[in-house]
C-alpha cells in the first residue's frame, strides 16, 4: 500500500482526523504525527523536526507518497497585541517547519513521485500571526509545485472554509448556515473526498493551486439590487 502522512490529527474532530478514514478507505496506509500524539508525536516548532520525522518514517515504513499537512499554531491576536515571539512561534510552526517537510519528504520519493496538500485560512484579521503565517505556507506549497515537479511531486493548498473542527461558539455555529450557500457549516467530512481525489493519480494533473474548497462560502454574493445599479 503506498503510504501517506498526516500532520495535526489529535483532535478527533479535526480535518485531519477525517482525512485519515478516508485515505485509509480508499486503499492508503496512513501515519499520523502531532505534539504529543499520534503514530510518530512531534514538536514541529524545533527546527530539526520535521526532517527528524520524515526520515524516521521513511526509514521505519518505507517512502512516503503522500504529505497532508494539517498542523497549525493558533493563538489569537492582532496587529497591536501580537509579540514578536508569539508572531516568531506562528512563522515556525505553520510556515517554517512545512517548508521542511515538504524538502525531506522530495528528498525520499522514489521514482512513483508523491503528492502534497496543505491547509491553509484566510482568517487574518485578528488572528494576525496565524494568518500572516498561513500566508507564508501558501507561496511555499506554490513554489513546490514549481521546482518539485520534476520528481514527479504535485503540491496545492486548500482552503476549506469555516469548518466546524471544535472552535465555534454557540452564536457562529448558530449564524454560519445562513451566510453559506448550501445553508450548512463545512464538516471534515466534506474536506477528506477532495484531498483523496488531490493525492490520487487520478487528481496529481492539478498541481500549484490555491482551492476554495469550501462550498461556495467563498464566492462573492452580488445583490439583484446593486447589479442592477451598476448597468
Amino acid at each position: 500500500m503506498p503510504l501517506a502522512l498526516v500532520t495535526g490529527a489529535a483532535r478527533a474532530n479535526s480535518i485531519a482526523a477525517g482525512i485519515v478514514p478516508r485515505l485509509r478507505a480508499d486503499g492508503w496506509d496512513v501515519v499520523t504525527s502531532d505534539l504529543a500524539s499520534g503514530d510518530y508525536p512531534c514538536d514541529l516548532s524545533d527546527p530539526t523536526a520535521p526532517t527528524d520525522l520524515i526520515e524516521r518514517i521513511s526509514r521505519e515504513r518505507g517512502p512516503i507518497q503522500a504529505l497532508v499537512l494539517s498542523h497549525a499554531h493558533d493563538v489569537e491576536s492582532g496587529i497591536l497585541d501580537t509579540t514578536a515571539e508569539s508572531f516568531d512561534r506562528h512563522v515556525a510552526v505553520n510556515a517554517r517547519a512545512s517548508l521542511l517537510l515538504i524538502a525531506a519528504f522530495a528528498r525520499q520519493v522514489d521514482d512513483t513521485g508523491g503528492a502534497i496538500v496543505a491547509f491553509t485560512s484566510d482568517h487574518t484579521t485578528g488572528n494576525l500571526p496565524y494568518g500572516a503565517s498561513k500566508g507564508a505556507l501558501d507561496r511555499v506549497v506554490i513554489s513546490a509545485a514549481r521546482e518539485l515537479g520534476p520528481r514527479g511531486i504535485s503540491a496545492n493548498v486548500v482552503n476549506p472554509g469555516p469548518v466546524d473542527t471544535g472552535w465555534m461558539d454557540a452564536e457562529t455555529r448558530d449564524a454560519l448556515p445562513a451566510l453559506h450557500p448550501l445553508g450548512r457549516t463545512g464538516t471534515p467530512h466534506d474536506i477528506a473526498g477532495d484531498t483523496a481525489f488531490l493525492l490520487s493519480d487520478e487528481g496529481r494533473w492539478v498541481s500549484g493551486q490555491l482551492l476554495h474548497v469550501d462550498g461556495g462560502f467563498s464566492a462573492r454574493y452580488e445583490h439583484p439590487a446593486r447589479r442592477h445599479a451598476s448597468c
